[in-house]
């Protein structure tokens, strides 16, 4: 009995290992062996059907092998579509300029920078088939300037190839041990509202420093861009998330909206907590309590459809009751004659409360919807709006291009025999790399991998191929090398090392149908290849690379510009491009910032500021647009036409900052405050039926934002201007 009772525990300690393990290393151990099977696969049906070159199928599979079978439907499906468009381009040069190889590699090198363009400009899947659109066009072009004749068979062969790994590779992935993209976003959706609900309330407290705040808000940025991607990719796998494709896209742009309200009201929060603005705070206080004590109750819990739908009844009630909860409070501090500063502090706090309180509960309420196949909050047109600067897209696409041209009339002017394979691996090379955020180190990493891969491949050739017979033999050779390269591929920050390494040495190395050993052959295209690899690595550290000081300041000028749009675009559906055209920009900037702390920091300011700024002229305009037809609501009253004037006003400081233009900038919103307080209902009237003062209240948060003394408009303002607001005449 004794010992009964004495193993138990230990198996159960056994198995709770055995289940952490699973979730954690147990699944890249799982995806490693699925790479395995799909490579091993595609690699003997390539060789019964007698394709003349395997080596592309097999490399076709570690490209489009995601730990998610969403993500590699996703990928098959662009990549067929890319290579096909690249194939009919290229067959179209071939009839037009077979006997002229100048104009023949000119007009493909112009291709090819427009496909890489088009993969720095597009944010989404569409990226990775412009991406191949370009490189099969280097592929197969290239090759037919020496051989035009045999064009249109490679291309048939290089489609087959690829369709054959395309195929295996979506069979094992959603067959064998399947890791879906639809359960992975729906943990990642119910893991998310625990995990925010703490952060809102210790947010909310001011428990958090300035720099964890921040630090959440770039977490939060990426997260809304991740989410988005999978919301696509789960579409080519599970009808039930395809259905609900409008609700999640709604979820993530309802959530965008919430963190973005969540931050004014912070920044609000903590520029009083600054002035030490006791008697605003313990009013503040008395209205959140309620807020805090929901939030805490669900603190760190996942959240179900059913739960939500529960939490959803609790904010529906909780709003009412926040509302009377800030008529008491304001009741508590007018009580002890504030100063009018006082007063709009108070009141754009409690609005921004009140409106964080309405957008959580439209959050849970879309969650709780996905629950049903269909449903009404299905209807929304607004859609994630990746935003890429135009500019770094097109240098990206001139720089390739230069690039393809130069490296082929080197091949002419040398005639170096093996200047084809330097010329259309070092344009695959920069095509491949160009989607990635930062094309320079990608191409670093994957040179580095190629040495690798080819040094390998060479002994593997000669040394070891040469004693095997079979392609059980085969497979057992190849196994722990395409289990290293995608073990390498996986580690964060470590892709182009593994990448490079296993599609180089699948170039070099899988035997063709019929097999040729040739050591010197082999020589020479290793010697192309590592050439064109540190070739392609050269240029794009060198020509305006990404990561430089001219891409940092086009996007921070894109973010501020976000501002000049919110001002004139139209209004439907503003508000979610706004959100998602921010944070998309700022997880570019961000993530090409890298190491640079400073630039982050300087990055980090202007988001949040634009963001503040963008969403207050959002809720302005929607406000007038709410507004009754009344004679002094009119469009043409003195209150509405300096409003308008700040819009400039706004637009001009966010275009060009100054001194002198945040003085101006500053004097409109003043003015505008000045008007909209001559018309301003009694303070008789409740604050939520009254327009005019909600519209003050987010006014007087312009303000607030552009005296922020932490915020990047600090180093424009006047030395005699105090950093925390003037009163205003009641």
């Amino acid at each position: 009995m004794k010992a009964e009772t004495t193993s138990t525990p230990s198996t159960s300690a056994f198995r709770q290992a055995l289940n952490a393990w699973a979730r954690s290393d147990g699944v890249m151990w799982i995806y490693l062996f699925k790479v395995l099977i799909a490579a091993g696969l595609t690699l003997w049906l390539a060789m019964r059907l007698q394709l003349p070159h395997p080596s592309s199928a097999v490399i076709t599979v570690f490209i489009v092998m995601q730990p998610q079978s969403g993500q590699v439907f996703a990928k098959s499906v662009y990549r067929l579509l890319g290579t096909v468009a690249g194939l009919i381009a290229m067959l179209a040069l071939v009839a037009l300029f077979a006997q002229e190889r100048v104009p023949f590699l000119v007009c493909m090198s112009v291709w090819i920078g427009l496909c890489t363009a088009g993969a720095m400009r597009y944010r989404d899947m569409r990226s990775y088939g412009c991406v191949l659109a370009g490189y099969t066009a280097a592929l197969i072009g290239i090759p037919a300037v020496m051989s035009p004749e045999g064009a249109f068979m490679s291309a048939v062969m290089r489609v087959l190839a690829i369709s054959l790994a395309i195929i295996c590779s979506g069979i094992v992935s959603a067959a064998l041990f399947p890791q879906t993209t639809g359960a992975a976003m729906r943990n990642a959706l119910y893991n998310r509202f625990g995990t925010f609900a703490g952060y809102v309330a210790d947010v909310l407290r001011g428990k958090l420093e300035r720099h964890v705040v921040e630090s959440g808000g770039v977490r939060y940025a990426a997260e809304a861009v991740g989410l988005e991607n999978m919301r696509s990719a789960t579409a080519f796998e599970d009808p039930h998330m395809r259905m609900r494709s409008g609700r999640l896209s709604r979820l993530n742009s309802e959530f965008m909206t919430m963190t973005t309200r969540l931050h004014a009201l912070s920044r609000l929060l903590l520029r009083l907590r600054q002035r030490q603005a006791d008697v605003v705070l313990s009013a503040f206080d008395m209205a959140q309590a309620a807020f805090l004590e929901l939030l805490d109750s669900v603190r760190g819990q996942p959240l179900t459809p059913p739960d939500a739908a529960a939490v959803a009844e609790r904010l529906s009630a909780l709003s009412d009751h926040t509302r009377v909860r800030i008529r008491e409070a304001r009741a508590s501090l007018l009580a002890n004659a504030p100063s009018e500063e006082d007063r709009l502090d108070f009141e754009t706090a409690a609005e921004l409360l009140f409106r964080l309180v309405d957008d959580l509960h439209n959050y849970v309420q879309t969650h709780a919807s996905l629950a049903a196949p269909h449903h009404v909050r299905e209807q929304w047109k607004a859609r994630f709006v990746a935003k890429a600067n135009a500019m770094a897209a097109t240098v990206a696409g001139v720089r390739t291009a230069l690039m393809v041209l130069l490296l082929s009339l080197f091949w002419i002017m040398t005639a170096w025999p093996y200047g084809g394979m330097f010329a259309s691996n070092a344009a695959a090379v920069a095509a491949l790399a160009s989607s990635s955020p930062m094309p320079h180190k990608t191409a670093q990493q994957m040179a580095i991998g190629a040495f690798f891969g080819v040094t390998v491949g060479f002994f593997m050739n000669f040394f070891v191929f040469t004693q095997l017979d079979g392609y059980w033999m085969l497979m057992f050779a190849l196994a722990p090398v395409f289990m290293l390269g995608s073990f390498v591929a996986l580690r964060p920050g470590y892709m182009g090392y593994g990448l490079g390494s296993m599609v180089f040495f699948c170039f070099t190395s899988i035997p063709d149908n019929p097999p040729v050993y040739d050591p010197s052959n082999f020589i020479n295209n290793g010697i192309a290849v590592l050439l064109s690899m540190a070739t392609t690595a050269a240029i794009s550290s060198i020509l305006l690379p990404p990561n430089s000081a001219w891409l940092w300041r086009r996007l921070e000028r894109d973010l501020r510009r976000q501002v000049v749009r919110v001002t004139s675009d139209p209004l439907p559906g503003l508000s979610s491009r706004f959100e998602s055209a921010t944070r998309d920009l700022l997880n570019q900037a961000y993530g090409l910032a890298n190491g640079r702390p400073q630039v982050q920091k300087a990055l980090l300011g202007w988001t949040f500021t634009v963001q503040e700024v963008g969403q207050a002229i959002i809720e302005l305009r929607q406000e007038q647009e709410r507004l009754p037809a009344e004679p002094r609501f009119a469009e043409a009253s003195p209150w509405r036409q300096s409003i308008r004037a700040m819009g400039r006003a706004l637009a001009r400081l966010f275009l060009k900052p100054s001194q002198t233009n945040l003085q101006r900038a500053l004097t409109a919103v003043d003015q505008a405050i000045a008007c909209v307080e001559a018309q301003r209902e009694p303070y008789s009237q409740h604050f939520d039926e009254s327009p005019l003062r909600r519209i003050q209240s987010f006014l007087h948060f312009i303000r607030t934002s552009l005296l922020d003394p932490h915020a990047p408009l600090a180093q424009y303002a006047a030395p005699s201007e105090p950093a925390t607001g003037i009163a205003h005449a009641s």
